[in-house]
C-alpha cells in the first residue's frame, strides 16, 4: 500500500524543522507561532514521522529546554544521544539553554 502523503499543515512544519542547522534546538511553541498552529499539532506531527525520513526531528524540544517524553521512553534516549552527538550540551537538570543553542527563524513562515 502507497504511503499517505502528509497534510499540508504537516508538510510545513516538516519543512520548517528541516531548517533548524545541526547544534541547534527549536521549540515547539516558536514552531507553531511561525506556521500558525499549536504547539500540541508540532508535537503530534514529529510523532506522525515515519521510520526513514530525513527531517530533524531531535531538534524540537519543549519551552523548558527539555526533551519531552515518549510514550516508549526510548526516543528520549535517543534524541539526548543525536543531540549530544550535535554538540550540544545539557545540564544537570536535563535542560539544554535555550539563549545559547536556541535557533530564531528570521522570517514568519505560511502554513
Amino acid at each position: 500500500m502507497p504511503e499517505k502523503p502528509f497534510s499540508p499543515l504537516y508538510s510545513s512544519i516538516y519543512a520548517l524543522v528541516g531548517k533548524i542547522p545541526s547544534g541547534y534546538v527549536s521549540t515547539y511553541g516558536q514552531i507553531a507561532r511561525q506556521i500558525g498552529c499549536t504547539a500540541r499539532t508540532v508535537g503530534f506531527a514529529m510523532a506522525a514521522l515515519p521510520p526513514g525520513h530525513n527531517v530533524p526531528w531531535q531538534r524540537v524540544i519543549n519551552s523548558q529546554g527539555k526533551i519531552s517524553p515518549r510514550l516508549d521512553g526510548e526516543g528520549n534516549i535517543l534524541q539526548r544521544d543525536l543531540l549530544e552527538a550535535e554538540g550540544l550540551q545539557f545540564n544537570q537538570k536535563g535542560r539544554i539553554d535555550l539563549n545559547q543553542y536556541g535557533w530564531l527563524f528570521t522570517e514568519k513562515q505560511n502554513g
